[in-house]
């Protein structure tokens, strides 16, 4: 199978009573395939987000550290369907908040932790998720939460990477273990 490189468009609001939400977990596939599963997640995206706006963003240019950016996932969810709260507890159950520019063996600025809000009501929400998660662990938890800024979508090729290649089951509340490497 043959890695298309395009780039696919940013994906925007299907529908006025929804809202757009973006977490960096690590590796994008595996968090994507998280969301993809969850009731009220209309789509997904996989990009690089939370860097430099200036220059070339591909898979090649963010690992190289050289864009500062994450990988992470946007996401368009129904907030009737699924709550942001929700959405937050997904992503702090996916991955070690605590381990800083890596998750397991994938180590780099790429790889950090961060909740990129779009609203106030999401930055609040994100904020008092990381101080009640925060009690659970010994070690300081390295979570940014910044406002969300340009996403650059990434290359077709990992766009529902593991759906798409792995033929993992996306479907809603699917609950197979999620294998990103194999």
């Amino acid at each position: 199978m043959s890695k298309d490189k395009s780039i696919p468009s940013l994906i925007q609001l299907t529908r006025p009573d929804t809202e757009l939400a973006t977490f960096a977990a690590g590796c994008f596939w595996s968090v994507e395939l998280v969301y993809q599963r969850k009731e009220g997640v209309i789509q997904t995206q996989v990009g690089y987000t939370g860097g430099s706006d200036n220059g070339q963003v591909g898979y090649e240019e963010v690992c190289s550290g050289a864009t500062g950016h994450a990988e992470a996932v946007r996401l368009e969810f129904d907030p009737k369907v699924v709550s942001y709260e929700s959405l937050l507890a997904a992503f702090w159950d996916k991955h070690d908040p605590t381990q800083g520019n890596r998750q397991g063996n994938d180590i780099g600025s790429q790889y950090r932790s961060a909740v990129f809000y779009h609203n106030e009501k999401q930055r609040e929400l994100a904020e008092a998720s990381k101080a009640e998660k925060q009690k659970h662990y010994d070690q300081p938890i390295t979570t940014e939460i910044k406002p969300a800024g340009n996403f650059y979508p990434a290359e077709v090729y990992h766009q529902q990477y593991l759906e798409n290649r792995t033929g993992q089951c996306a479907s809603k509340g699917c609950c197979d273990n999620i294998r990103c490497y194999g």
